[in-house]
Formats: C-alpha cells, structure tokens, sequence
C-alpha cells in the first residue's frame, strides 16, 4: 500500500528492484515535507497545527508526520523519562500529551541523536495516531494513517468475461467488471450486484477499514468464510465500486476470460505501524 509497505518499492517484500548495479541496503527510509496544511486533535483541543509536516516512510510501515516544535501548543509535550532506540535513527524520547485536561503517557515521541543524513527530523514530533482523537488535513479528517502521496487506485470499466463459482453453483455472470488498481496490490475485479446471485451471500458481523477506500463488510458463501467483500459506501474518490462485490480467488473459484484466478504472494492485508481502533461512525464517509 503505497510507498513503504504491502508491495511498495521500499517495502520488505517489493514487487519490484531498482535497476542498479551494487545492492541497496536493506532498508531504505525516505522522508519529504507533506505539502499539506495537517492538525491534530486531542482532548477536545487543537494541539498541532502546521503546515510545515514532514512525513516519513518506513519499510513495512505506515507513513507517519512529524511536527515542528514551533507548530505544537507549548503545554501540549511533557517529556518522559522512558526512552527507546530507533533501530535506523537512533535514541528516541517519548512524551506525555496533554489537551482538554486529558493525558496520553507515551502519545508522541521525537528522535534526539539523529545522523546528519536524517536531519531533516530534528526538533520534529510524531503523535502515536492511536493516542490521538483525531487528525485532520485542513477541515476533513483523516482516518487510519497519515496520508500516502504515493498511494494511487485507479479503477476502469471491462468488458471481460467474470465467473465465479462455488462448488458447482455459479456465483457471478458478468461481462462488465469494474478492476481495481491499487499502489501495492495485484488488481481487483469487482462485479455489480445486478449480476450476482445474493441469495448466495450471507453477511458476516466482521467490517474492516481502509483509509482510501471506506468501510468494508464481508460475505459467507455457503461454508467458506469471508469469501466476497463490498465496499456499500466507499469514499467519493472511489465511489465506482460502492455497492459492488469483490471475490477472493482461492476461496472460490474465480475465473476471468476462463483463465482461472489466484491471490499473488504478499497481498494479504496485515496491519502495520501507528494506527488506531476506529469506530464505525469514525470510519463512514464524511457527511455534506
């Protein structure tokens, strides 16, 4: 997903290489200022607000931001006497934060003994996203992680043929899939629900979040777990697919232009770096 994880080019297990002679290390970190105007809210009180935030990729991590000291609310840090050591940046503090009257022990931490070749970290803060209620950029929040500019999912209509079977029911019959190409995954077909036979779906009570796509709930197709998925409100960005239906392959068949489809190494989603529990209501699409 995006830069650092999943399948990214900085991530453990890249789909790809860099085409250079002489081997990369083996992990790679990469910062660059966000570009973004980002706040962050704890304990009903705005405690950052900066347009100055450095956001850095880690391999098998979310992107996380850093903060300026100068954009944090001076009563909003109280430094701790528990420290840990970053495996490629060093001696790590960690902070107590305070807002509203309310304290997170452990809720940010900053990098005190950094190389010069990571200076552009000093006298900079993350929040544990966790820790925090909630993030925003400008006035709409952002949920899950810090944003990923080099996160993409770009959707195109087919007209290919779409089958998927369970035994020897057939599930799905369409020659208009909608494929879902998204940084870090191989594609996803998704098929509309017009041509989906639903009396063979059994809701699950399970929903799992995505910070690009939305709220998914997932399906039972007779004694296979978890087998279909839709997205019944994705985000605006991606409102193509809201409503449709995604089948996993090797759970049920599922077979495009007769070609039968599997689930490529690496692409089981597993949580990763600073996240939080969110709530349904935290995780729905934004109201006009």
């Amino acid at each position: 997903m995006g830069l650092s994880w999943q399948q990214g080019p900085l991530s453990p297990g890249s789909n790809g290489r860099f085409l250079v002679s002489e081997p990369l290390p083996e992990r790679l970190l990469y910062a660059e200022p966000l570009r973004r105007r980002m706040r962050v809210r704890f304990g009903g009180a705005w405690i950052a607000d900066s347009e100055d935030v450095v956001v850095l990729f880690e391999p098998g991590r979310y992107p996380v931001a850093y903060f300026r000291e100068a954009d944090i609310s001076p009563d909003a840090l109280e430094r701790t006497e528990h420290t840990t050591r970053h495996r490629d940046l060093g001696a790590t503090a960690w902070y107590t934060v305070k807002g509203g009257g309310q304290g997170a022990q452990r809720g940010a931490w900053q990098h005190i003994d950094l190389a010069d070749h990571a200076k552009m970290l000093q006298g900079r803060v993350a929040f544990a996203w966790r820790a925090m209620d909630a993030f925003y950029e400008e006035d709409e929040r952002i949920v899950g992680h810090a944003a990923d500019s080099y996160h993409r999912i770009e959707i195109r209509q087919a007209s290919r043929n779409l089958v998927v079977r369970h035994g020897d029911r057939v599930i799905a019959d369409t020659a208009r899939p909608l494929v879902l190409f998204e940084s870090g995954f191989a594609p996803r077909w998704y098929v509309d629900r017009a041509d989906v036979d639903q009396s063979a779906l059994t809701s699950v009570e399970l929903q799992t979040f995505c910070p690009y796509k939305g709220l998914c709930s997932y399906y039972d197709i007779g004694d296979v777990t978890k087998a279909a998925w839709s997205y019944r409100e994705a985000y605006t960005e991606v409102s193509r697919i809201s409503g449709f239906v995604s089948f996993e392959p090797d759970i049920v068949s599922v077979q495009l232009d007769g070609t039968t489809l599997h689930l490529e190494p690496g692409q089981s989603v597993i949580p990763h770096g600073p996240d939080r529990d969110l709530t349904v209501d935290e995780a729905l699409p934004p109201q006009p």
